[in-house]
């Protein structure tokens, strides 16, 4: 009893297990027949709005492809496919595909910005469900399909919106076979922005259209390098139809080969069944039947994997492929089984009276195969099942031809009477078929005549668009004019401005050479003065020995000085020499007055450094006429010079006399104005030294000590060229 309830719960689990997979087996039959989707999409931030570029489309398991600059993305996928959307700055986001709307992923961005205009949002909500709108009635209603794309660009407000509507717009001209239009807005749409799925579509458009040479060039110019592999594939195969048409078999195989590999790689299995198939044709045209065999072989054993309307179809091609090469056997037992699962089809999905797979056009293409085997009897069947099920969907085409034929079979198998029955219906049925293609070709003309209205209505649109764009661009350049202008003056202005700074400039360098000139040949004359005065208080001493000497040592230091008057800075070494010879001269006189000392520190390299000529002798010479020669008690003069930084050096020049203040007590009118006059013009030869020469002097005068004889500390700093 416990095993045979053991076998049963076990049974039971098989049996659930079982339904289960069957259960999971019909969805992913179901999900490969449903037909593939043409996914429009775009993703953006939810808070600003703004469009996020390079975000990772993928198809789960399939197609790839990437957001463009606006954010935009076309995909193809599935009913129950999934999308994962994967960028560095927002979390991975799933979506699945429950129809062919347009997708708008809005992410969460890792770093928050100012949130834009909620105006610009809704702009762009309204754009798109147009643009969707256009879409959804392509294959239903074109008059409606228009009148959205109408309304879609007006409410454009970028180029790259036009682009959008123009493309979407040569789509559905494509679907309703008016490819002279569908390459005029292509091109429209390449004129706004350019994109690759455009390009190929222009290039489609071009073959559909008989423009073989332009849609080939088209092909060959879109850079191969920024497709996806989906379309590349797709370029490949356009190539391979154009090439197919003009009959360059060998270029047609050759490009379709190209994408097979490729679709081979990425797994791209529709691309693979449709290329097999492609390249069976193309060597069944260029006769080369055994090759052609092989690739239809792999055609229709791949369709079989797939959904049941594909494999019928290529089943279709295939019977084509054995009915030119008379094996009739084949191509009657493929159509047999077209017609057992055509029905199935049906169910799911109308076969229109255009499709090669329908019904009567099956029967028609049996009966003719049996009657190209003489099999009479089989054959009639077929055709009278042709033309029944050709009068039930008022497939008069069909219908005519299914006649015509089951006419000569009769004749050939000698059933005369019939023969001529069924030619009196033929007859019948030829002049109700063109009845209704007269009605046809009115209803064609009404159409193109209507969809021609409308294109010219939106080409207008268009039209007005460029002039108003136009007139902006014209303002906009009379703006730049106007700009431009300004700019260029505002660039003379400041090659004027730095002209005339650079003449003030030369001007001040000039008018500072000729004060500077102006204030040595005042100084010149008065250290002349003052020595002669010492040479004519030595002879009225009667010392004329001394007097000689005094002439001698004084003639040197006149020329030395009279040599370096044109100059503005000469050697500090050349410097110190003539400061030793004029204050031995001075000490001459005042022997009794003052001693003195000239110190050059050993860390100060002398060579380095210049120095204004008879700066400092009248720092000296002061020193001594106003300071030393007062004290009662001989003093002392210090001229050191020492190193304060690495290209500084400081000149100082120490007595200590009776200092400035009593010095002042004790001048007359007379000599307040002689020495206020040499003075002056020290300071006035170092503020212009300073300004053309950035600050090299710098002079600062002090009390040496805090005692009666005060003294003076006069220190100059001197900077390195």
């Amino acid at each position: 009893m416990k095993q045979l309830l053991t076998y049963s719960m076990l049974i039971l689990l098989l049996f659930s297990f079982g339904n289960m997979k069957a259960q999971q087996d019909d969805k992913l039959i179901k999900k490969k027949e449903s037909p593939l989707f043409t996914i429009r999409g775009s993703v953006r931030e939810s808070d600003t709005y703004k469009p996020i570029p390079k975000v990772n489309i993928e198809v789960n398991g399939g197609a790839y492809t990437m957001t463009s600059i606006d954010g935009a993305f076309i995909i193809r996928a599935r009913k129950g496919d999934e999308l994962v959307i994967r960028h560095k700055d927002f979390e991975t986001v799933y979506h699945t595909i429950i129809d062919n709307d347009r997708i708008t992923v809005e992410v969460e961005p890792v770093t928050q910005q100012k949130s834009s205009s909620p105006k610009l949002k809704v702009n762009i909500k309204t754009f798109n469900a147009l643009v969707d709108s256009i879409a959804k009635y392509k294959k239903l209603d074109v008059s409606k399909s228009l009148e959205f794309a109408g309304e879609a660009l007006s409410q454009s407000g970028s180029q790259q919106q036009n682009a959008e509507a123009y493309m979407i717009l040569a789509e559905v001209y494509m679907h309703w076979k008016q490819y002279d239009l569908a390459v005029t807005n292509y091109r429209v749409s390449l004129q706004n922005q350019e994109s690759n799925e455009a390009k190929l579509g222009l290039a489609k458009a071009y073959e559909q259209n008989k423009n073989y040479q332009e849609s080939i060039d088209t092909y060959k110019a879109i850079n191969k390098k920024q497709l996806s592999p989906y379309q590349l594939v797709t370029l490949y195969e356009g190539l391979g139809d154009t090439y197919f048409r003009i009959k360059n078999f060998e270029a047609s195989i050759q490009a379709y080969k190209d994408g097979l590999a490729i679709a081979n790689t990425h797994v791209i299995k529709p691309k693979v069944i449709d290329l097999n198939s492609k390249i069976a044709q193309a060597y069944n045209n260029n006769g080369r039947f055994e090759q052609a065999g092989q690739f239809f072989s792999n055609s229709l054993n791949l369709a079989e994997k797939g959904t049941k309307k594909r494999a019928l179809e290529e089943k279709e091609t295939v019977a084509e492929f054995n009915n030119r090469n008379r094996n009739y056997s084949e191509e009657i037992q493929l159509r047999k089984e077209i017609v057992e699962d055509v029905q199935d089809v049906e169910r799911d999905s109308i076969i229109e009276n255009e499709s090669a797979l329908t019904l009567q056009k099956q029967n028609y293409k049996i009966g003719n195969a049996y009657s190209l085997q003489n099999d009479y009897e089989n054959a009639i069947p077929y055709l009278e099942k042709s033309i029944k099920e050709a009068d039930v969907k008022g497939d008069l085409v069909v219908k005519k031809d299914a006649t015509r034929k089951l006419s000569d079979v009769y004749v050939d198998a000698g059933d005369f009477k019939n023969a001529q029955l069924t030619f009196e219906a033929y007859k019948l049925v030829v002049d109700e078929l063109y009845i209704q293609r007269e009605q046809e070709l009115s209803q064609a003309d009404r159409f193109r005549r209507n969809i021609v209205l409308q294109q010219n209505r939106i080409t207008s649109l268009e039209s007005d668009r460029q002039l108003n764009s136009s007139l902006a661009s014209e303002r906009s350049k009379n703006q730049e004019l106007i700009i431009y202008s300004l700019i260029v003056g505002l660039v003379l202005l400041i090659i004027t401005a730095f002209f005339m700074y650079k003449y003030i400039k030369q001007q001040r360098y000039a008018n500072n050479l000729l004060a500077l000139r102006s204030l040595r040949s005042q100084m010149n004359p008065h250290f002349i003065f003052n020595a002669l005065n010492s040479v004519n208080s030595f002879i009225a001493s009667n010392d004329e020995r001394t007097a000689n000497k005094y002439l001698s040592d004084f003639s040197y230091l006149m020329r030395a000085v009279l040599e370096n008057s044109e100059e503005d800075f000469i050697p500090l070494q050349k410097e110190i020499e003539l400061l030793d010879l004029y204050t031995k001269l001075e000490h001459f006189r005042f022997q009794d007055k003052f001693d003195y000392d000239i110190t050059v520190d050993e860390d100060v390299v002398v060579s380095e450094y210049q120095i204004p000529p008879m700066l400092l002798q009248p720092y000296i010479e002061n020193a001594v006429w106003h300071g030393l020669r007062y004290k009662t008690e001989k003093g002392h003069l210090q001229i050191t010079v020492a190193k304060k930084s690495t290209n500084e050096i400081t000149i100082t020049v120490a007595d200590d006399g009776i200092g400035r203040t009593r010095s002042k007590d004790l001048k007359t009118e007379n000599q307040l104005k002689q020495k206020s006059k040499g003075m002056g013009n020290i300071k006035k030869r170092v503020a212009i030294l300073n300004d053309m020469y950035k600050d090299k002097v710098d002079v600062f005068i002090d009390d040496y000590q805090h005692a009666e004889d005060a003294g003076t500390k006069v220190v100059v700093t001197l900077k390195k060229d």
